[in-house]
């Protein structure tokens, strides 16, 4: 019998994500501000890459990523089969596609399709909220992935934590940690 995709349950896959599982409660409430403070005082923002990150939402099928970047501080290109969004919270940066750059400020979103490839580089010092989401194809988010998306996704998450992410740990799409580096 085919799974109803369409039917979302709270506490859907959490039992899947073994580490941090108060990020997937069924309500989150963030304060953004008390966030970017925090990662301004992490020991990631002192690092030579200039990024901080913490994960700030974590389901089996979606994550939310705050990213604080330095002026000049660049992610490297990168690709995720999930769909990403990038919320500009402060600063300024700009987002190289394979075709064009574009320019983005405070106030801005930017939506991009599965498997797009970008590369980020702030103008001035920069906060963005990063969002991946990915299509759930069985009821059993283990499985929800093909190999070739949980390689893409694992890469671009392992990207941005040998870049300066957070040193708390990062669950991967397929469940499999990654830990930050202090």
């Amino acid at each position: 019998m085919a799974a109803d995709l369409s039917i979302c349950h709270p506490g859907d896959g959490i039992e899947a994500l073994n580490r941090l599982p108060g990020l997937a409660e069924p309500l989150l409430q963030i304060d953004m501000e008390r966030e970017l403070l925090q990662l301004r005082q992490e020991d990631s923002w002192q690092r030579e890459t200039g990024r901080s990150s913490k994960t700030l939402a974590k389901y089996p099928d979606l994550r939310i990523v705050l990213i604080l970047m330095k002026r000049g501080t660049r992610m490297r290109q990168h690709r995720a089969e999930g769909r990403v969004s990038i919320q500009l919270l402060e600063g300024q940066i700009c987002i190289h596609l394979a075709d064009r750059k574009v320019n983005m400020s405070a106030g801005h979103l930017l939506v991009l399709d599965c498997g797009v490839l970008h590369d980020v580089e702030t103008l001035e010092e920069s906060a963005l909220l990063l969002t991946i989401s990915w299509r759930r194809e069985k009821s059993d988010a283990s499985e929800s992935l093909s190999p070739t998306q949980r390689h893409l996704d694992e890469e671009a998450l392992s990207r941005m934590d040998d870049e300066g992410g957070a040193p708390d740990a990062v669950v991967s799409p397929s469940g499999a940690e990654k830990k930050g580096r202090s």
